[in-house]
């Protein structure tokens, strides 16, 4: 089970959210964010809607799309 106390209970700091930005663009897991920011997935979860970034992948296709 991973640790999370770093971080815990702390304000967020400006290069934190600039992190999340750019591990976000990266399609980083959100649990891979969070172990590498010391923050649980639920505090990044919420940060990001604060923030308005989103953690969805951006380069997969749908799952939807058929091939041909």
């Amino acid at each position: 089970m991973a640790m999370y106390n770093r971080n815990t209970g702390k304000a967020w700091t400006q290069k934190e959210v600039t992190q999340i930005k750019q591990l976000a663009k990266g399609n980083t897991p959100t649990r891979v964010i969070g172990l590498k920011l010391g923050r649980t997935p639920d505090s990044i979860y919420t940060k990001d809607s604060q923030e308005g970034i989103s953690l969805n992948p951006h380069n997969k296709s749908p799952y939807n799309r058929k091939s041909k």
